[in-house]
């Protein structure tokens, strides 16, 4: 348990230091990426792909954050409040134009020989369209 806590923590502070290198060397190659309101992707390249075209879009830092997991580590979860501005818009969103947004966010881990192997995230997406829209 204590080393699933620690893998989670390591994973957000890398997001939070925009240290991709190490975020994305903390998954599995097969890492399977349950987007929020959107689908699912599988393996380390795609989900590098989804974080580049995070990063254009929206800055981010992740705050008040609480770590659980499992007694055996396999599995963990993380809520916290993220912090952001909109940067660029992004399709079928509305326009940025470098509005802020505080949103509470959530997110679910399996853990497989000490690395992550599945993140689902969420978050109210029509909370972020309120604080973000015209």
């Amino acid at each position: 348990m204590k080393q699933a806590i620690a893998l989670i923590k390591q994973y957000y502070q890398a997001f939070n230091d925009a240290d991709m290198e190490t975020f994305l060397s903390l998954l599995t190659d097969d890492v399977v990426h349950d987007i929020n309101q959107g689908g699912r992707e599988q393996g380390k390249e795609a989900f590098a792909r989804f974080m580049e075209k995070m990063n254009h879009h929206y800055r981010e830092q992740l705050v008040d954050m609480e770590i659980m997991a499992n007694e055996d580590g396999s599995r963990g979860a993380a809520e916290f409040v993220v912090l952001g501005e909109y940067l660029n818009t992004d399709e079928g969103l509305p326009t940025a134009n470098g509005q802020k947004y505080r949103l509470p966010a959530g997110a679910f881990f399996a853990i497989r020989n000490g690395k992550i192997a599945r993140v689902t995230n969420y978050y109210n997406l029509e909370d972020w369209v309120a604080q973000v829209g015209t």
